[in-house]
């Protein structure tokens, strides 16, 4: 053997340090992965066959190799590693020649081409990150960091250190609209760093917080990188618990685990809010207890500006922004828990079900039931094995007849008897219109109190017209006209509290993005879209955002965007509430007179988009916006394209199966998912997550998401673990970005000093979710996927 090294070991070296020569040749980097892999291939196919790379297999036909099998030693867990002492048979690294690997290379990789890039069911997925990316290039070129900066500032400022904790808020806000962290991290480098130091902060704390902030688009949903990650993860997790389960003695892993193998980048989205919440608020606790015991390096700042709008005392304040709120929130809450709102869907099965399945199967063999029992626990086994016996006791497994009409009646009308009186869309949509008059009442106390009076009557009257006028069997047509007055009372009284609302400039600054980004995630986290469709609409709604705003300053009329955005709305309430098939047999009055409302909103929605888009283009905005978009998607398909060639490379001579035997030789499962977490805290000091995640994560994927582990818990760790290394001193990519556009006084120094304590927190935050996986699972587990 070559320097005393296994032929395996040294192709991986050699792979390392081409791609560490690629990379810090300063050649693109989407080019210089795809150029490392052809460049190592050659190297290790020369040694090969020059017979200086000898790989010591496992003898897989000797007896010690057969007597661990049939002492129920899996294959999977049987190396070197493990078994030091086990016979081994020296071959070269490629068995059939550096050939046949090349051809076997490029047939996977043109059909991997096809599967991820070209034809695939993951194209959808990845059209996602074309879309998000425009969105976020949209919104940045719009001012709206800009502005949201300084009205936080004005905000926040007269706090201790109000400006850190102001640049932490505008940092998640941008991270929930862009999911860029190089752009959030120069964008708010050159609005906020200089303020900052003209005001008396230290540089350590500006430069720490300002690089802290920008990373959070790693995390905080609609993240690039949960994206990525998520169309990986599904796909390993779904293999590797595949191969679990047969190496468990079972058929699949639906028999195996007692539920499908599946995980969404939905799910991750909802995953990820409340970690990404929580490192905010922890940057945010730091930024404000550094000020209290350093008050001279982060100072209170008022505003000189005077405020404008009504004088809100304190008492005011607490009622109208804190109390009222807490109020309707608490009071919709209880109303669906005691069963008064809900949904009133009257759907019944046309079919009985004579069975129903048990919480597990247990028709399995005995190497299986073992297996489940372990992994299950006893107690559940048994309760599967009651359930199947009472199942079979009544005639089958899962068996079904067709109900009689007088059995589907009974059952509808059972339903109908213990449906809830308010239905879950009246009740969610007119308490947002509740709470717009209730802040409008709280924005400006001193206004006519009567046109907010007279909203929120037309509320309370339309929840009465829901209790009293409407059944659940009513067609959404007659709903509508029962609700037209009630609400057009209540647009009424919102019209006016959004003018009051408009002299606040916190809410006029916020107010829009925000409600495109609550349109976007809530989408997404409540399961009423998949990421695409939302990416598309999150794209759409800022471009127009954009377009107003560009109105706005040239002081013209944006009319035009407003009607095309109440087009959207409509069209998307007609689509929800409508059946739009018009090409089946049967078509109601109501369903045409939808279609055609939806088909004249579409066509208006459309032509605002356009005229958006001409807006856009005429002020020089829409042709910047474009060209980023195309670069940043461009280089993550090269990215994609050139990792899947390395990873090619590395598989073909073991080094993947390697690797993975490695990692499996450790009996604890956290020991193993803590040395790739150690791995990939390490590379991140010099590969961006986009190699990390196509290069590195499917060769260690089938190891750490083929365990016990929870794949969402298992993936924003990686997610968050990748973040950390965008901070850490010296490699950190936003240390590169926030020094690229620091002003002279602000030394290297200055910025690894400042951002020391903000790792130090990711580490904690890891820590925490390390100790409180709850905080990552529990909204999965509370909303619904999509």
């Amino acid at each position: 053997m070559l320097f005393g090294l296994d032929g395996v070991e040294i192709g991986l070296i050699i792979v390392f340090l081409c791609l560490f020569s690629g990379i810090m040749s300063g050649f693109p980097v989407a080019f210089a992965i795809g150029g490392a892999g052809i460049i190592s291939f050659a190297i290790v196919a020369a040694l090969d066959s020059a017979g200086l790379l000898i790989h010591q297999a496992v003898d897989t036909g000797s007896d010690a190799y057969r007597a661990l099998v049939a002492d129920g030693v899996s294959r999977l867990d049987i190396s070197k590693f493990r078994y030091p002492d086990i016979p081994v048979t020296e071959t070269p690294l490629f068995p059939r020649g550096w050939e046949d690997a090349l051809n076997r290379n490029l047939s996977f990789i043109v059909n991997r081409m096809n599967e991820r890039v070209f034809a695939g069911a993951a194209i959808e997925t990845l059209l996602a990150v074309l879309m998000f990316v425009l969105m976020g290039i949209t919104l940045e070129r719009s001012k709206i960091a800009e502005d949201l900066l300084t009205t936080m500032a004005r905000v926040f400022g007269p706090l201790p250190g109000g400006l850190a904790v102001s640049v932490v808020v505008v940092g998640a806000f941008l991270a929930a609209s862009t999911g860029i962290v190089g752009a959030t991290v120069v964008t708010m480098g050159l609005l906020s760093l200089p303020t900052m130091l003209r005001n008396g902060y230290s540089a350590e704390l500006s430069t720490g917080v300002i690089a802290a902030s920008g990373t959070l688009g790693q995390i905080i949903p609609p993240s690039i990188v949960i994206v990525l990650l998520g169309t990986l993860a599904g796909d390993l997790y779904s293999t590797a618990q595949e191969t679990r389960a047969m190496a468990a003695g079972c058929s699949d892993a639906l028999t195996y685990l007692g539920e499908a193998a599946v995980v969404s980048v939905g799910t991750l989205f909802q995953a990820a809010l409340l970690p990404g919440i929580l490192l905010a608020f922890l940057y945010a606790a730091y930024a404000f207890g550094y000020a209290l015991f350093n008050p001279s390096k982060a100072p209170p700042v008022i505003s000189d500006e005077p405020a404008k709008g009504d004088i809100i005392t304190r008492s005011e304040a607490l009622t109208w922004f804190l109390g009222v709120p807490i109020l309707l929130i608490g009071l919709t809450v209880a109303a669906f828990s005691v069963g008064i709102a809900g949904s009133q869907d009257t759907t019944v099965s046309g079919y009985s079900v004579a069975g129903t399945e048990a919480v597990l199967r247990t028709n399995v063999s005995d190497q299986c039931q073992a297996a489940m029992i372990e992994l299950h626990g006893q107690e559940k086994w048994d309760l599967a094995v009651a359930q199947q016996a009472e199942i079979e006791a009544t005639g089958g497994a899962v068996t079904a007849h067709r109900l009689s009409v007088e059995e589907l009646a009974a059952q509808e009308a059972e339903k109908i008897a213990n449906i809830a009186p308010l239905g879950t869309g009246v009740v969610v949509s007119f308490l947002v219109l509740a709470l717009v008059l209730t802040t409008a009442r709280g924005i400006a106390p001193t206004a006519d109190v009567r046109p907010i009076a007279i909203g929120l009557a037309g509320v309370v009257l339309a929840l009465l017209a829901d209790v009293f006028l409407i059944g659940p069997l009513m067609s959404p047509g007659a709903m509508f006209l029962i609700l037209a007055i009630p609400i057009a009372i209540t647009l009424w009284g919102c019209r006016y509290a959004a003018g009051l609302l408009a002299q606040n400039d916190l809410l006029r600054v916020v107010f829009p993005p925000l409600v495109l980004i609550v349109a976007v995630l809530g989408s997404i986290l409540g399961g009423i879209t998949n990421p695409t469709p939302a990416a598309a609409l999150g794209a759409g709604g800022a471009i127009m955002l954009a377009a107003y705003r560009k109105l706005q300053a040239e002081q013209k009329s944006g009319k035009m965007i407003l009607i095309a955005t109440f087009a959207m709305i409509v069209m998307l309430l007609a689509g929800i509430n409508f059946d739009l098939r018009v090409n089946i047999e049967e078509v109601s009055a109501q369903s045409w007179i939808a279609y055609l409302i939806a088909q004249a909103c579409y066509t208006i929605a459309f032509l605002g988009l356009i005229y958006a888009c001409w807006v856009l283009y005429r002020t020089s905005v829409l042709s910047p916006v474009v060209r980023e978009t195309a670069k940043v998607t461009s280089m993550v398909f090269t990215i994609l394209i050139g990792s899947q060639l390395l990873n090619l490379v590395v598989i073909s001579f073991g080094g993947e199966h390697y690797i993975q035997d490695f990692l499996r030789s450790f009996d604890r499962e956290w020991v193993v998912f803590l040395i790739v977490m150690l791995v990939l805290f390490i590379l991140g000091f010099v590969l961006d997550f986009l190699e990390i995640i196509y290069i590195v994560i499917p060769i260690v994927g089938p190891v750490i998401y083929g365990g016990s582990m929870d794949p969402k818990w298992v993936t924003i760790m990686i997610a968050v673990n990748l973040q950390t290394s965008f901070l850490t001193p010296p490699f950190g990519f936003a240390l590169f970005y926030l020094r690229g556009v620091a002003p002279p006084q602000v030394t290297t120094g200055h910025i690894y000093r400042g951002v020391l304590p903000f790792v130090l927190i990711q580490v904690l935050g890891l820590l925490l979710l390390w100790l409180f996986p709850d905080v990552v699972t529990i909204l999965p587990q509370l909303i619904p996927s999509g």
